[in-house]
């Protein structure tokens, strides 16, 4: 992937990802977070397909460059499944795509609570954008994390 001149980002409802679309997304999901991280665990969890959730994706030459799951629970609003393509690692794209959710929250859920379960190396990451964690570090599917939350 050359350059940023076709970069497009969308904000998604589940119901509004044609399959060809959701099939990039998965196929994308699973490379990094099963095969590169070598993280054996049930990505399509059946979440992507229900409710007010939302899917953020940088589109580039026409693939996902990265992308962001957004799950409305009752309590608050999660930013899940965060990641950078491979192709598309140095364009800085990581906050860029924060940004990205972020809105979107806001936009949709305004004033609820926002959450993510950050990899525990990236907490600093996450705390420039505002989150502070409010979890000890805990293992999910041998990595781990941290719960954090939006503080601004």
């Amino acid at each position: 992937m050359s350059g940023l001149s076709s970069l497009h980002w969308q904000d998604y409802h589940h119901s509004e990802l044609s399959a060809a679309q959701l099939y990039a997304i998965l196929a994308l999901r699973s490379e990094v977070f099963v095969v590169e991280q070598t993280c054996i665990y049930q990505d399509i969890d059946g979440q992507d397909l229900t409710g007010e959730n939302r899917h953020i994706v940088a589109w580039l030459e026409g693939k996902p460059a990265a992308y962001a799951r957004i799950l409305r629970h009752a309590e608050d609003v999660a930013i899940g499944r965060v990641i950078v393509a491979p192709s598309a690692r140095g364009l800085k794209l990581g906050h860029q795509l924060m940004e990205q959710a972020l809105a979107a929250c806001q936009k949709h859920w305004p004033g609820e609570r926002v959450a993510i379960s950050a990899q525990a190396h990236l907490q600093g990451f996450y705390g420039r954008l505002g989150f502070v964690a409010y979890t000890e570090i805990y293992d999910e599917d041998g990595i781990p994390h941290v719960g954090m939350e939006l503080r601004i």
